[in-house]
């Protein structure tokens, strides 16, 4: 098993920046995707941007330029740097980590962490 733990999250003013982390704890090897997503209120949870254990990044376009993943799977660490918040960037904020044993892969969510950007 692993457990994921998020923090940094909070309220912030649009143009701002916050610094959200995730820390993964149990049983960390083999992981070799952490990412991070959020969740707005009556919306789906969409990707933000993730990081593979061969340091290859992805992110949603809309955030792209604004936020940079970093961390190191081997390690279950990742950041997320979020410059220049916007209001449509309010949502709660989850890690994500994938492990993979033989040909079996598990998956795992962290519980969340509030970001609130005022207008």
């Amino acid at each position: 098993q692993v457990q994921l733990v998020e923090s940094g999250g909070g309220l912030v003013q649009a143009g701002g920046s916050l610094r959200l982390s995730c820390a993964a704890s149990g049983s960390i090897f083999s992981i070799y995707f952490m990412g991070w997503y959020r969740q707005a209120p009556g919306k789906q949870r969409d990707l933000v941007a993730t990081i593979t254990s061969f340091g290859n990044t992805h992110y949603a376009d809309s955030v792209r330029s604004r936020f940079t993943i970093s961390g190191d799977n081997a390690k279950g660490t990742v950041n997320l740097q979020m410059n220049s918040l916007k209001p449509e960037d309010t949502a709660v904020y989850y890690c994500k980590a994938k492990r993979l044993v033989g040909l079996r892969e598990y998956e795992y969510w962290g519980q969340g962490t509030q970001v609130t950007v005022s207008s």
